[in-house]
């Protein structure tokens, strides 16, 4: 049963865990995440460009090693700079940090954005009469993965972290909304309100502000991702840095096409092509060609990402939550334009190819295949021997406790969806070659245990 005890940092939401050793609480909770499955499994999943790609690209496991490196220098660099203020914003430990980047895509399905945006389509109008009204999200998911999906114990669900772990999880702490940008990015989905709920004790109730370590944590994701996606494609002959440095139409246009993006998605920036334009200039690496892998340019380049990395590093500072409108972090508005710029030549040169939209077309169509075969099998019991055994004891188990036809359709609905999510890229294209029939697979494969979390 859940603890009775009053909202501490290190309190665990179930109280017969193992009892304690040489760690404390929040070493033991990055530990969980560590050895989880799923954390595993994001060596098989996009970042960007597919994880099988010939290129050495960053995949999700080598970006979410990054990112908590960063999340880490981050927490022990203001810990050293501003102890007086660790206690005010609500606690600031490194390994909680840490631990919540280790955590933070943990639910992020196979080919990365393309397919959380096709599962949240085919969760929320899955069948005629029922869907499930909160949809997919990669943030909710993961918040789900070490919540109910992760198995450390058969009489406990999920990790069992920390009250505080649990919260610093959470980049977007509030369930999903009907309308505006809390329709598009939430943290947790229905079936993990109680979880979610209580890890937010720590917060006074209605404050839907993040925590300091998930700030901290977030920060690190933007700088891991848009830098060394830059780097990444850069390498990959995709984004023109050599031009970018010289040719001031190039910029132009890039910046034009920038502006023009936001526009088409309705997205608000504080920022118009002036802005962007000093960013773009205050940031732009000195190159002159190509890349060609010559030991100068290595050197070059990566002293330049890790001369980025520490001006990121340094652009952030802690601040009195009751004196800065409940806003436990600040980061300097320059570093937060130049992470914006650097977003943008990933969307620009890279995820709006003509050719990566057409490999996305294949990977739309591979999710919603597996989705819909696994879906029909849920819904019939006599197949239900296709899904993995953790998904059928868990779909039993929660079958048992609907209390209308419509609760469990949706049980139904949401573990299909977990199946997916669970997947490698190479374990979702081999499961789609066999049920289409264009392959057989093996008898001893191991997609079917793709919920081991």
């Amino acid at each position: 049963m859940p603890e009775e005890s009053g909202p501490l940092r290190h309190d665990r939401r179930y109280s017969n865990d193992r009892p304690p050793d040489q760690r404390d609480a929040f070493q033991r909770d990055r530990d969980r995440i560590l050895y989880t499955s799923a954390f595993r499994r994001l060596a098989g999943k996009t970042q960007v460009a597919a994880a099988g790609e010939g290129h050495v690209f960053h995949n999700r496991l080598t970006h979410t090693l990054e990112v908590a490196q960063i999340a880490r220098r981050l927490a022990e660099k203001l810990l050293k700079a501003q102890p007086d203020l660790a206690e005010a914003v609500g606690g600031l430990e490194p390994e909680v940090v840490e631990a919540a980047a280790y955590a933070h895509d943990l639910g992020t399905p196979p080919f990365g954005h393309i397919a959380e945006d096709e599962l949240d389509q085919l969760v929320t109008n899955a069948g005629l009469d029922v869907g499930v009204a909160d949809g997919f999200g990669g943030n909710a998911q993961s918040l789900r993965v070490v919540t109910k999906l992760a198995v450390r114990h058969v009489d406990v669900a999920g990790l069992n972290l920390t009250r505080a772990t649990s919260n610093a999880i959470l980049k977007y702490p509030w369930v999903r909304k009907r309308s505006g940008e809390r329709a598009r990015k939430w943290g947790a989905y229905s079936t993990e309100e109680e979880e979610f709920d209580w890890a937010r004790e720590l917060h006074l109730a209605g404050d839907d502000h993040r925590c300091a370590e998930a700030e901290l944590m977030d920060w690190a994701d933007d700088i891991a991702y848009s830098v060394h996606d830059v780097e990444d494609f850069y390498r990959a002959g995709l984004i023109p840095l050599q031009r970018l440095a010289t040719d001031e139409e190039e910029i132009d246009r890039f910046l034009d096409s920038t502006l023009a993006r936001w526009w088409r998605l309705g997205i608000s920036s504080p920022y118009d092509k002036a802005a962007l334009k000093r960013a773009f200039t205050g940031i732009m690496i000195p190159v002159t060609e190509g890349y060609l892998g010559t030991r100068l340019q290595r050197s070059t380049l990566r002293s330049f990402t890790a001369g980025l990395i520490g001006r990121y590093v340094d652009a952030v500072e802690l601040c009195d939550p009751a004196l800065n409108d409940k806003c436990c972090v600040k980061i300097i508005p320059e570093a937060k334009a130049e992470i914006a710029v650097w977003k943008e030549l990933t969307w620009n040169y890279v995820i709006d190819n003509p050719a990566l939209a057409t490999q996305q077309e294949g990977q739309r169509r591979v999710i919603r295949e597996l989705f819909r075969t696994f879906d029909e099998a849920a819904q019939d019991e006599s197949r239900r021997n296709m899904l993995p055994s953790g998904a059928r004891d868990l779909m039993e188990q929660l079958e048992s406790r609907a209390k209308t036809k419509d609760e469990r359709r949706a049980t139904q609905i949401r573990i299909t969806a977990d199946i997916v999510a669970g997947m490698t890229e190479q374990e979702a294209l081999s499961t789609y070659q066999t049920i289409t029939g264009s392959g057989f697979g093996s008898i001893m494969s191991g997609v079917m245990r793709s919920l081991d979390q």
